[in-house]
């Protein structure tokens, strides 16, 4: 498959129908494959930091912990090599990769964190939003090796690993080279409907 749509128009075509009353950046962040050969400066990675930062969480324990690595760095390719060959197809464009990981006891009194991915997530939900207000773009990854990211950077047992994320500007599809990729890189965003999630009763829509 080729395509003539450049990331601008592609840009166009996923941002989602906006609804009164709700932040623009919710409907206009996305997460593309192609990434632009366009470093992202340290200042703008420390906004994004900050906003996973100021994330809830159970007790303010703030049990998620991000490993980043900027293009060149061993950190970078220690996390790129973990990456499943699928995702390393794509990755490599991007300018910064990252890994999460949630602590699943709390400091306090060392039991179990039940909430520790539900506030990772909360983390990282928040930093994507920010990079989107940022003009950066975002891919989060579930595709890697989690054990051979877990001995290179000697991951301390009690952290759990969470998700990959790809970080920069977005590229141009065509650049993807692959059909496969190129297919899902333009695909129109879709969502559920809230009547398939937000429940008055279980499976019984709220109305709202």
């Amino acid at each position: 498959m080729q395509t003539t749509m450049s990331a601008k128009d592609l840009n166009e075509l996923k941002k989602a129908p906006h609804v009164d009353g709700v932040m623009d950046v919710f409907f206009e962040r996305w997460s593309p494959r192609s990434f632009a050969d366009r470093d992202v400066s340290p200042e703008l990675l420390g906004k994004v930091f900050e906003a996973a930062r100021w994330a809830a969480s159970s007790y303010n324990e703030q049990p998620w912990r991000f490993l980043v690595g900027m293009r060149g760095s061993s950190t970078y390719d220690k996390i790129y090599h973990s990456l499943s060959e699928s995702n390393r197809k794509w990755a490599g464009t991007a300018p910064v990769l990252m890994l999460n990981a949630a602590r699943t006891k709390f400091d306090e009194n060392g039991k179990p964190n039940r909430v520790a991915f539900y506030d990772l997530g909360a983390a990282a939900s928040s930093l994507c939003l920010e990079a989107a207000a940022l003009g950066l773009a975002t891919q989060q990854m579930e595709g890697f090796d989690t054990e051979a990211a877990r001995r290179a950077f000697d991951t301390p047992e009690d952290y759990t690993m969470g998700a990959a994320i790809a970080l920069g500007y977005q590229g141009e599809p065509g650049a993807l080279g692959s059909e496969q990729l190129i297919e899902k890189e333009v695909a129109p965003p879709t969502r559920l409907p809230l009547s398939e999630f937000v429940f008055s009763e279980w499976g019984k829509a709220a109305e709202i």
